[in-house]
């Protein structure tokens, strides 16, 4: 096809124009996965593989199970691009065992980490959260779920044993001295109502004694304090003569702590009598051997027997003191009379729990609201949980290992979180990741977005005994922005060493809006972090948090390095957006290459690139596609093959042989060149094959052989194959041998909207340019030594020979001597024309670009020229009207110029005038 250069030129214009805004991530074609708005359908995607299918994971935190909104995960086929529906996997169904678990807005999904090696993943609700007495602690919840999506085990490494996990045995008389029974139990009932009973906190057992033992019910026989409360109300009064208080200790402490108890709850005793014991001889060994079992025992003197007869209960109080733990202002209680029972019930239940939130086992409140699996992350050895809560909310890291789970102590985060600075709650743990370092070990990342309000991320080791070591620290610039609530490395050159740690701030203000920055630190050997630039979007004047979702995907332009891509997902008025940014060498380039809008894929779509995630290659083109969340949506987005065109010219023969006429064309021969176009590719593309002839350099006989040549051809290529295509031209007639043939191969996509794209890094249409040369027939290439010879003569006779044949001449002619050269010529006064023979003779090698000059005095007018075999030149020269003595002074003619293009011209003879001139190349 021949095209005018400005039409080439827009062509080109145009093209590259419209790749500068889409590279291979197809915006035409694409599959989109609907959900629930209000369940936040699209907060987190994950590609993921399992039982040889390919799935889209998609996180749904606000959805509900029953009437608690728990969160759920959904799994969207992507086995094809027709539709199909997501299936619910029910997750939020899941429990912990031996916890008064609340389930109710814990969000499960807000994480979704997927682990390609064993096909399961890890999602995580941090908002779950368990009764702990009075309290309510948002520690967090994990599940593994495995290749059969059914939950395989819980990850709850924040979880710590309430302050009322508690056995508590509750030793009752029941006596005939006990009157009137209903206070008892009263008082029984509520003291029950005191205690936090359920799992993982307190459990109740009731024995009643008087001459006699009898197990009223055991520890783990109910699980809340209405089924307890219950069967509180139907125990009745044993009775008995005697009060052996010490059997009833002992029975409790060897039998009921064993039926139902749990290893690690605390134990604890409630004594309640109204009596000195008939067996106060074993008193002492039973306390002692109760002290020796860590039971804490609480004692209750009721005085009414004592205050009804008038009896001093001075022995009976001491007794009851000796059962009592210390101190005793703590552990024992003495009432009137059973009515006033009532009386202790709230300072005994303060007591018995006066040590919730503060003791030991709990480490104070440090993970009591840790959150754990706000983030999460594979590494190595098991998974990496942020806790944004954690110790105040400065926050923690968490590790779930093989090993169980890994909890650095608070004292490990001092140096880089001071305890100054706690109440600005830095949220250590809102991101996690790894980093390779360049000796080949593993370094944990942690984002605190909220430190000091401009925010911090560390760089630090972790091991199973829970030592923690802070490395390094990058610190934000800009309060508010958040940076390190996004975090990503990148190992761009695939060497097995992290090249780059990302680490975003989305809430950067720049010019008046909320646009996003993320940061580069490039990672040195020596494992230091240097800034090498930012990524940011300054032609979008809106609010954008660009950087609010980072992923990383596998070489998508062929030239070996991992692509960026970055989520923006308030531009366009919170329709959102997705950048594309190319990795090259051990850095990200800092300009974009492709934009995603959501308003290109849907009208309704809403905070598109929320979430972003590429593993798999869903069209099996060789690429990985893309998968992107929104608000109640989840996109596929399809990656299109990137073609780099490795076009050829060969011409046979190299050069054009104008004495070789080996073609017919038209009832001429003429010389034929054949050119070879020669394409390789990397995918499977289809071209259209441009041939186009510069008509400024192209000789005006040279024509292209082919009478399809205006239109455009397609060629069909596999993978790293090669094809040719067989043209041509031929030259018929020309004079123009020192300019080359100029031939211009164009190739281009056939449909920019289908199959595969160009190489951004590559021209918009491959232009390849070829010079075919003349064959000069010369021993040399370049140059040609020609010898020209110049022999020329006229119709005019000399004034010798008019001498000779008029004897009658003026002597002034005749007598006229001088050499031959130097002889006049006569015309006489009748001859109105006379003619000028030239002949050039070539003795040497080609001659090109050879003229003729041939000058004339002003009263002799060029009359015509005649050309024979391109040898004999005749120049007819006409007479003007003149005197005869004027016009013979000034009629002896002369060639004062003869020129020639490359080669030097030698004659026999110099002819004399001046005036017109011919040429003839």
């Amino acid at each position: 096809t021949l095209l005018g250069r400005s039409q080439l030129t827009w062509l080109q214009d145009s093209l590259w124009t419209d790749l500068q805004l889409c590279f291979n991530f197809d915006t035409k074609n694409f599959k989109i996965f609907a959900g629930s708005k209000e369940a936040q359908f699209g907060y987190t995607v994950q590609q993921h593989e399992a039982g040889g299918q390919q799935w889209l994971l998609v996180g749904a935190p606000f959805e509900s199970t029953g009437k608690k909104q728990t969160g759920d995960v959904y799994r969207c086929p992507l086995d094809s691009k027709n539709s199909a529906n997501c299936s619910r996997l029910n997750l939020g169904r899941l429990t912990l065992n031996n916890v008064s678990e609340r389930k109710d807005k814990m969000r499960l999904g807000m994480t979704l980490t997927s682990n390609p090696k064993d096909s399961s993943f890890v999602t995580c609700g941090p908002l779950w959260s368990h009764e702990c007495g009075s309290s309510l602690y948002s520690t967090g919840i994990c599940s593994r779920v495995g290749r059969n999506f059914k939950l395989s085990n819980t990850i709850a490494p924040a979880l710590q044993r309430c302050e009322t996990f508690m056995d508590i045995v509750i030793v009752l008389d029941g006596s005939n001295s006990i009157y009137p029974w209903y206070e008892v139990q009263d008082f029984l009932i509520n003291i029950l109502h005191k205690f936090y009973i359920g799992p993982g906190q307190t459990q109740v057992g009731v024995i009643q004694y008087g001459s006699s033992v009898v197990h009223e019910f055991t520890l783990d026989e109910y699980q809340t304090v209405e089924d307890v409360v219950d069967a509180a109300r139907r125990i009745d009064q044993r009775g008995g003569e005697e009060t052996r208080t010490a059997l009833g200790i002992n029975v409790a402490r060897s039998e009921a702590f064993q039926r139902g108890g749990r290893p690690g709850a605390q134990k604890v005793m409630i004594v309640i009598t109204d009596g000195e014991s008939h067996d106060s001889p074993h008193l002492v060994q039973a306390v002692t051997d109760s002290e020796r079992d860590n039971i804490t025992m609480y004692a209750i003197a009721v005085l009414g027997y004592y205050n009804r007869r008038g009896i001093n209960p001075e022995a009976f109080l001491k007794e009851i003191k000796f059962i009592a733990s210390d101190p005793d202002e703590m552990h024992f209680f003495n009432v009137t009379d059973e009515s006033a029972l009532k009386d202790i019930v709230d300072a005994l239940g303060e007591r018995i729990f006066s040590l919730e939130g503060t003791s030991s086992q709990g480490r104070g409140f440090g993970l009591q609201m840790a959150q754990a699996g706000f983030s999460s992350h594979l590494v190595k050895d098991g998974v990496l949980l942020g806790a944004v809560g954690a110790y105040d909310w400065n926050g923690a890291v968490l590790k779930e290992s093989k090993h169980g789970k890994v909890v650095p102590p608070k004292s490990s985060y001092q140096d880089e979180f001071p305890e100054e600075l706690k109440n600005h709650a830095a949220y250590l743990g809102y991101s996690v990741g790894s980093l390779i370092s360049s000796r080949g070990s593993q370094l944990y990342v942690a984002g605190a977005p909220r430190f000091n309000h401009t925010g911090k991320v560390i760089i630090f080791t972790l091991k199973n005994s829970g030592d923690l070591t802070i490395w390094h620290a990058l610190l934000g610039e800009q309060i508010g922005s958040y940076f390190g609530s996004e975090l990503l490395s990148m190992d761009i050159d695939s060497d097995g060493q992290t090249d780059v740690l990302l680490v975003a701030a989305p809430m950067y203000y720049s010019h008046g809006w909320e646009r996003g920055k993320v940061y580069i630190y490039s990672v040195t050997p020596q494992t230091s972090f240097v800034l090498q630039g930012v990524l940011e979007v300054s032609d979008h004047s809106q609010n954008s948090r660009l950087g609010s979702a980072l992923a990383q995907v596998p070489d998508m332009n062929g030239d070996g390095f991992k692509e960026l891509v970055v989520g923006a997902p308030l531009e366009d008025d919170h329709q959102g957006a997705v950048y594309v940014f190319h990795g090259k060498d051990k850095t990200i380039q800092l300009q974009y290459r492709q934009r995603l809008s959501a308003a290109g894929f849907s009208a309704g779509l809403q905070y598109f690139g929320q979430s972003l995630h590429g593993v798999l290659d869903i069209n099996a083109d060789g690429l990985v596609d893309l998968a992107v969340g929104a608000l109640g949506a989840a996109v596929i987005v399809w990656s299109r093959g990137v073609v780099q065109i490795q076009a050829k010219l060969t011409f046979e023969p190299e050069k054009v042989n104008i004495f070789n006429k080996d073609c017919q064309r038209g009832g001429k021969e003429v010389t034929c060149i054949a050119d070879f176009s020669c394409f390789g590719f990397l995918l499977n593309p289809e071209f259209k094959i441009l041939l186009l002839l510069d008509e400024r350099r192209f000789p005006p006989r040279a024509v292209l052989d082919e009478s399809d040549r205006q239109q455009p051809r397609s060629l069909f290529l596999q993978t790293g194959s090669q094809i040719c295509k067989r043209l041509g031209f031929s030259v018929q007639e020309t004079t123009d041998y020192g300019r080359p043939i100029v031939v211009v191969l164009e190739t281009g996509l056939q449909n920019p909207d289908e199959g595969p794209v160009l190489d951004p890094d590559w021209q918009s249409t491959q232009r390849t340019e070829v010079r075919i040369h003349f064959w000069n027939g010369c021993e040399q290439e370049d140059t040609c030594v020609p010898d020209l010879i110049l022999h020329s003569h006229t119709d005019l006779m000399s004034a010798q020979q008019f001498c000779r044949s008029n004897r009658r001449a003026a002597s002034s002619i005749c007598s006229h001597q001088g050499a031959p050269e130097r002889q006049p010529f006569v015309v006489e006064s009748e001859r109105r024309r006379m003619v000028v023979f030239a002949r050039l003779e070539n003795q040497g090698e080609n001659a090109y670009g050879a003229a003729i000059h041939i000058s004339t005095s002003s009263n002799l007018i060029f009359s015509s020229l005649l050309v024979k075999v391109l040898k004999l030149s005749f120049l007819i020269l006409k007479r003007s009207k003149c005197m005869l003595d004027s016009c013979y002074a000034a009629s002896s003619l002369r060639t004062n110029q003869i020129s020639r293009l490359s080669a030097p011209l030698r004659t026999d003879w110099q002819p004399r005038g001046s005036a017109t001139s011919a040429r003839h190349s």
